[in-house]
């Protein structure tokens, strides 16, 4: 099977062959644990999981690893060099008011000035949303998901490697910079040009301390500074690490290997951070390249618009499954579901009645497994990707993950005639492996009818409905179903007599 993926390096769809044929060697950037993550940050992790899942299910290893980032993420991040206050130390001044408000549990952080307990907290709280919502990755913490506070010593070393091969220096202010004119590539992933860096880029480059730099565009990768919330002893004096060096260490020291085979992240990280990791990762090892693919997720807009605190609009996965958004709890497969459902390289929007659309494709999964599981007593027959319906479904993913043609070749298969029920549980098994949806795999189980924890027997009311229409009382039946459906189920009509099943948004 031919895959071609989009690459941002080389701004083109292209041939994808992993360095290591069965082998694929992934790296995503992760969470920085200063808050709770917010769905735009999942449908970047998600994008990652996609891309993961669904090479493993057309037969290769991905070893992938995602960073923590926990030092050295400034608060003015689109500047090369960082700008504003560490983001752990802004952490600790929100966490005063999150304490007043509720947002984060009284007692949760024994101390919020502490800056490795404000990490362990959001760290927790993120690999619990991250499971939820099904991410491979979150199961392999710690193996696959460093800290970047555990790889100090690396990154003093790879900083020693790019002084002694010329790509980096001291700066008059003390600093620790890279060279952004030793590596004739830089500013090719993001289309920026060095004159247009000199000339200050938009914002984009830092204007004060320039007398410490040899150019403009140079960055930072050690700062002395004994006031830092978190510093560590180094050549260079008692500092931290700048932000970008952090990833290519990480990257690096876990997948084992001088260049990788794919490199993920949003869109918003092409510069200056991507940009900036290229040029650490080649200037150390001398190789051409760092990641032979790139692959960006487009921005997440909310109703249309932009996310922000500010509008009112701005949601984290826990703000959407306690349902903030819905007005009830939303299952983690919906949302899930969601944020996997448009393409990676469109610009995608967040609405209301997109998560109650795929709360209703998510029922039509499940259903179709339930279904398809009671016909077979769990049963399911052998097949391999040249199924046609895996074949098309595979194929269309191999096209630079168009899942959309994936999801068009699912459903009008499911409304088809399934007369041999074995084969096709396979097939969904299959496909499931990459949706992890129908049903998820490491989320709480989509609720069915039956007895219910809301004062009241959702069978029994199911039943008062049947025999109220018998008795042609319909008035009664329509009352019993909206106390159903006040209650959070949906009433549907079957052969066996009315069901109701909890909405899943």
């Amino acid at each position: 099977m031919a895959i071609r993926f989009y690459n941002s390096l080389n701004h083109q769809t292209e041939e994808f062959q992993p360095l290591e044929p069965g082998t694929v060697r992934m790296y995503s950037c992760g969470p920085t644990v200063y808050d709770f993550a917010h769905i735009g940050n999942f449908r970047s992790f998600l994008f990652a999981d996609l891309i993961r899942r669904f090479l493993e299910v057309i037969g290769n290893d991905v070893i992938h690893v995602m960073n923590i980032t926990d030092v050295g993420h400034m608060t003015d991040d689109q500047v090369a060099d960082g700008g504003g206050e560490d983001k752990m130390e802004a952490a600790a001044k929100r966490l005063k008011e999150d304490k007043k408000s509720g947002r984060v549990p009284d007692g949760a952080i024994e101390n919020p000035d502490d800056p490795y307990q404000v990490a362990d907290f959001f760290t927790k709280a993120f690999l619990e949303d991250a499971r939820k919502l099904g991410l491979k990755i979150a199961f392999e913490y710690p193996q696959r998901i460093p800290h970047a506070t555990n790889n100090i010593t690396e990154m003093q070393e790879m900083i020693s490697q790019l002084i002694e091969n010329g790509h980096a220096y001291v700066g008059t202010d003390g600093a620790v910079y890279y060279s952004v004119e030793s590596f004739p590539k830089y500013g090719s992933l993001s289309g920026n040009t060095l004159e247009q860096l000199r000339e200050g880029s938009g914002g984009r480059v830092q204007e004060t301390d320039q007398a410490a730099k040899r150019h403009p565009a140079d960055f930072l990768l050690w700062k002395p500074d004994q006031s830092h919330i978190m510093k560590w002893d180094s050549p260079w004096g008692t500092g931290y690490p700048g932000w970008h060096i952090e990833c290519s260490v990480m990257a690096r020291k876990l997948l084992g290997r001088e260049v990788i085979d794919i490199h993920t992240g949003g869109e918003d990280l092409i510069f200056p951070h991507h940009e900036c990791e290229i040029a650490q990762s080649c200037g150390a090892s001398g190789k051409d390249y760092f990641a032979r693919f790139w692959m960006h997720a487009r921005f997440l807009m909310v109703e249309g618009e932009k996310m922000s605190k500010s509008k009112g609009n701005f949601y984290t996965v826990r703000d959407v499954l306690g349902g903030k958004v819905t007005g009830r709890e939303v299952h983690p497969a919906v949302l899930r579901y969601e944020l996997l459902r448009s393409h990676y390289g469109s610009n995608m929007n967040f609405t209301e009645k997109g998560l109650k659309d795929s709360a209703t494709a998510v029922r039509k999964l499940n259903e179709f497994n339930k279904m398809l599981e009671a016909k077979t007593g769990g049963e399911a027959a052998e097949v391999d990707n040249s199924h046609p319906v895996l074949a098309d479904f595979l194929n269309a993913l191999s096209d630079n993950l168009n899942i959309s043609g994936a999801l068009g070749v699912l459903f009008p298969w499911m409304s088809g005639s399934h007369d041999n029920p074995q084969e096709s549980l396979a097939v969904l098994r299959t496909i499931n492996r990459i949706l992890d949806v129908a049903p998820m795999e490491h989320a709480a189980d989509l609720e069915e009818e039956g007895g219910g924890d809301d004062g009241f027997d959702v069978k029994a009311l199911c039943k008062g409905i049947d025999d109220a229409r018998a008795s042609k009382d319909y008035a009664k039946a329509d009352e019993i179903r909206n106390q159903l459906q006040d209650a959070g189920y949906e009433v549907r009509n079957s052969p066996e007599g009315t069901v109701a099943t909890r909405q899943l948004a």
